[in-house]
């Protein structure tokens, strides 16, 4: 079988599946690990995938929303070392800010009855906290998107313009080095969140470099640490140094294997 058809046939399974090994491949086409592991870079390199941890899942339309059910189906281990190192740096009694993204309320699941004091917009953190007694819950009143499961609306922000927190952790649809982008609903509560923090930590998956998302909410000036799961490029290192911008990086570092 030539690459091209096997690479439509990947395509194909990932349609129906949502997700593929290279373990599926190494069966499914009886080909070696390596044949794989050409596969998918090529498939990335054409933007047809995202490569995660020992597979690959297929990328969202910048402008489809999926819903909340199938956002949390979609949380790769990345984004879950993200969110456990993100809980990590949360100290007793602080107050945080956590917006609604999936890779944020990985860090609610971590907090593991810290003490301190939660300020969100997401109905899924606020549920999944109130299981702790030792966090204590505000959470943002305002209209509520049913599907996207989190609070939105102009009331939201004027709320938030009251409060002063120690840290806010921001996930985003895309970053670029000319900021951060998302939807636009979303983009205005994130950037109100920022500006009430002492300090703003970013929560970004490698697959969100160099990618824009509809609405530009902010700007590296308002960033003060990233954490993501593997080390960006030497362009970007050397950008996040001039931003005097703080990158943290799971440990053991998450690589591709493939």
């Amino acid at each position: 079988m030539f690459q091209e058809e096997r690479m439509q046939l990947i395509i194909e399974h990932l349609r129906k599946h949502n997700r593929i090994s290279a373990d599926d491949i190494v069966s499914l086409f009886d080909v070696s690990r390596d044949t794989a592991r050409r596969d998918l870079i090529k498939l990335e390199e054409q933007d047809a995938i995202i490569r995660t941890r020992g597979g690959a899942i297929l990328p969202v339309p910048p402008d489809e929303r999926r819903s909340y059910k199938d956002r949390l189906l979609h949380i790769s281990d990345e984004k879950r070392a993200i969110g456990k190192l993100a809980a990590a740096i949360v100290r007793q009694g602080e107050h945080i800010i956590l917006d609604s993204s999936t890779t944020v309320q990985t860090c609610a699941e971590n907090l593991n009855g810290k003490s301190c004091t939660v300020i969100t917009n997401s109905i899924y953190s606020a549920d999944l906290l109130s299981n702790h007694t030792a966090v204590e819950i505000r959470l943002l009143g305002g209209k509520v998107d049913k599907e996207q499961r989190y609070v939105y609306g102009t009331s939201v922000i004027e709320t938030l313009s009251h409060y002063y927190v120690d840290k806010a952790f921001i996930g985003i649809g895309g970053i670029t080095m000319d900021g951060f982008s998302a939807s636009e609903e979303e983009g205005k509560i994130k950037h109100k969140m920022m500006q009430a923090a002492k300090q703003v930590i970013v929560l970004a998956d490698h697959s969100k470099f160099d990618k824009r998302y509809g609405y530009r909410f902010a700007d590296w000036s308002l960033v003060d640490m990233l954490i993501t799961d593997q080390w960006p490029s030497q362009d970007w290192r050397t950008f996040l140094a001039e931003q005097q911008v703080e990158i943290l990086i799971p440990e053991p570092t998450i690589e591709k294997e493939l």
